[in-house]
């Protein structure tokens, strides 16, 4: 009997914003920082959503304007 485990890597795979080569996340674009944001109007990790740092930072300010210019809410 040969009870060797099978080993899964997970590949890595880019940032949504990454693979469209987007430099910085515009605040008027509601429809993907609605992905980027729960029900309630909590901003997703970067686990979760899967964006890199830079980008995550990039979708963190554009959600503040967002929400400063009225075009998100705060809370849900």
């Amino acid at each position: 009997m040969n009870n060797k485990k099978q080993v899964f890597y997970k590949t890595q795979t880019k940032c949504r914003f990454c693979r469209d080569k987007m430099k910085e996340i515009d605040y008027k674009d509601t429809t993907s920082l609605q992905k980027l944001v729960t029900g309630q109007g909590k901003m997703f990790s970067r686990k979760r959503s899967g964006n890199c740092a830079f980008h995550q930072r990039s979708a963190r300010r554009a959600v503040k304007r967002a929400r400063f210019m009225a075009l998100m809410p705060f809370v849900g």
